[in-house]
């Protein structure tokens, strides 16, 4: 599989989750890790270990709360279908 193929289901995952926090009105800063060097080195050093690929960089969307790591986009899916996204994000519903 191409790195290509790659590009449109990370730029879903991302939509999804802005999506969702502007339906539920949760404020959030959309970091575009692309553009921003020093911005991307913070997130991939502030992944848990456990949450890193064995290869490459782990992949965008990544959810921060402030500086709390909550998870990825496999974490806020399961906490949807679980219904305690509220609780993964840590915010009030």
């Amino acid at each position: 599989m191409s790195g290509f193929q790659f590009i449109p289901q990370v730029k879903k995952h991302q939509q999804e989750v802005i999506d969702f926090l502007e339906a539920n009105r949760i404020s959030f800063e959309e970091v575009d890790i692309t553009m921003l060097e020093e911005q991307r080195l913070w997130m991939y050093k502030n992944i848990p270990e456990e949450k890193r690929p064995e290869k490459g960089n782990p992949l965008p969307p990544q959810i921060f709360n402030g500086t709390v790591y909550c998870g990825d986009y496999e974490d806020f899916f399961l906490s949807k279908e679980a219904n305690t996204v509220f609780s993964f994000l840590g915010v009030n519903s």
